[in-house]
């Protein structure tokens, strides 16, 4: 019984939806493994779960429950779960301490991809792996498409590269979502932590000259469920797709739209080039994605980046007034 596949389906409202909009009734639950589930996207689609009625049973983990360097306990937690979809959310997102931290960035984010899709093909599992837009090299001046070159800059996108080659060679069934610039109201981000100095100090000096598409966690954690229902619904599609929020922008002029929508009134916005913030990692001086393909092989409709941002500072804002 469908509710968003063969619809043209718009991201960013299920909390919106009505109950016989958003829930299923008679489908045999499918079970999934969500790893890296403390982090931004997991926490997410954890909230997503606890909302709608899915025909899915998550099991969310950590790498304090599941340790997805080692293959045997993916391999045993599979099999003992009866798993038939993994979302991998687990990375290594430190992207200048992975400069010197090679190994352990590449264990994470190469090696244990690896090593689920090895299982992946063995167990009969399908696969939603979370990549990022920092394997480009930025020189490019209109957006990225799934089929342009790869060139990464740093560890982190060369190691979250391998881990896409990693899957890519396993064969089986996968689907490889790159994305940029994640912030959500969980965790540390870029939004939440402008939001935090733009009350603390005086003036921040922000990057202005690279360009990139935001994303709402909560609007991919929506992309990844609808991926489960089509597949469920219709059919799986296997291949890489680039996932953001629509439209393109810069550091500084994200942090300027984060002053803006928050209502923070004084504190000065300095826009800076790259040279002037000296960091370990290299980063693209432009990846902003072309999402016409995911558009239309899952017909979705993506919002803006600006009217994602207004609903996630909506959301940090209320937290906070909800604890006082």
């Amino acid at each position: 019984m469908p509710i968003f596949t063969g619809l043209s389906k718009t991201l960013g409202g299920t909390e919106k939806e009505t109950p016989k909009q958003q829930y299923f009734y008679g489908l045999v639950q499918k079970n999934v493994l969500v790893t890296g589930a403390n982090g931004q996207l997991g926490s997410e689609i954890k909230a997503i779960a606890s909302r709608m009625n899915l025909p899915f049973c998550f099991f969310f983990t950590d790498a304090d429950v599941l340790d997805i360097t080692d293959i045997r306990q993916i391999d045993t937690f599979v099999d003992e779960h009866r798993i038939q979809y993994l979302i991998n959310c687990a990375a290594y997102t430190a992207v200048d301490r992975a400069e010197k931290d090679m190994e352990k960035a590449t264990a994470i984010n190469a090696t244990a991809v690896a090593n689920i899709a090895q299982v992946a093909v063995k167990r009969g599992v399908k696969v939603i792996h979370i990549s990022t837009d920092f394997v480009f090299d930025g020189l490019s001046v209109v957006p990225y498409k799934e089929t342009a070159s790869v060139k990464p800059l740093s560890v982190y996108g060369r190691t979250k590269l391998a881990g896409e080659e990693a899957l890519q060679a396993g064969g089986g069934d996968w689907v490889i979502l790159r994305t940029s610039w994640l912030y959500s109201e969980y965790g540390t981000n870029f939004v939440k932590t402008m939001m935090r100095l733009m009350q603390e100090r005086e003036r921040l000096t922000i990057v202005d000259d690279q360009w990139g598409g935001p994303t709402y966690a909560a609007d991919l954690a929506e992309m990844v469920i609808h991926i489960l229902q089509f597949a469920e619904e219709q059919e799986w599609k296997t291949g890489i797709y680039h996932f953001s929020n629509k439209g393109e922008t810069t550091w500084f002029r994200f942090a300027e739209a984060i002053k803006r929508l928050a209502g923070i009134t004084t504190c000065e916005l300095i826009p800076i080039q790259s040279h002037e913030y000296p960091s370990d990692a290299c980063r693209p001086a432009y990846s902003v994605m072309d999402l016409s393909k995911i558009a239309s092989a899952f017909n979705v409709e993506i919002p803006r980046w600006e009217e994602a941002l207004s609903r996630c500072i909506n959301k940090v804002l209320s937290t906070k007034l909800n604890a006082n």
